[in-house]
């Protein structure tokens, strides 16, 4: 079992995979990180985002992460910032067809931290190589990215919600 945890505006006890944005770094999905101060962080980020009258909200939850990967559902793991992550992660924000491959996927964020590095080789300013030495300096933050609602429902289990001070 591994503790994740969701940032939001409100809590989340019952996650759906369909509700989230589309074009994001892993696909439309539910995204959770192993990283209590990020989670906060995307909490008070996205209630700003709202309006005043939120409060920035972190979701606890347990994954039974060995089960999910023992069960026949197909896992991806990005250990790095990689060509491959690199890949995958602007065809996901395009909308391709990587993030049906994969019913959970794990790996970096692409944050204000790489954002521009990706976006520029996306946009063909920088070469693959050049983006991945720029990459191979940044700190991997941690996302997981579950994409198939049966996971959610089987294996994940909703602890509690702290309110964030902002």
């Amino acid at each position: 079992m591994i503790t994740l945890y969701h940032g939001s505006y409100i809590a989340v006890a019952a996650p759906l995979v369909g509700l989230g944005r589309k074009k994001v770094d892993f696909g439309q999905g539910f995204y959770l990180t192993n990283l209590h101060e990020q989670a906060k962080s995307w909490a008070v980020t996205i209630a700003e985002r709202k309006g005043r009258n939120t409060h920035p909200i972190v979701s606890a939850y347990t994954l039974d992460y060995t089960l999910v990967k023992t069960d026949g559902f197909r896992v991806k793991v990005f250990d790095s910032y990689d060509l491959e992550w690199l890949e995958h992660v602007i065809d996901c924000r395009r909308g391709g067809e990587s993030q049906k491959q994969y019913d959970i996927v794990e790996g970096g964020v692409a944050n204000d931290n790489v954002i521009d590095t990706v976006e520029d080789y996306e946009n063909g300013i920088i070469t693959a190589e050049q983006a991945l030495g720029q990459l191979r300096y940044k700190k991997v933050n941690h996302q997981i990215c579950i994409l198939n609602q049966e996971i959610i429902d089987k294996y994940l289990t909703f602890i509690n919600s702290e309110i964030v001070p902002r």
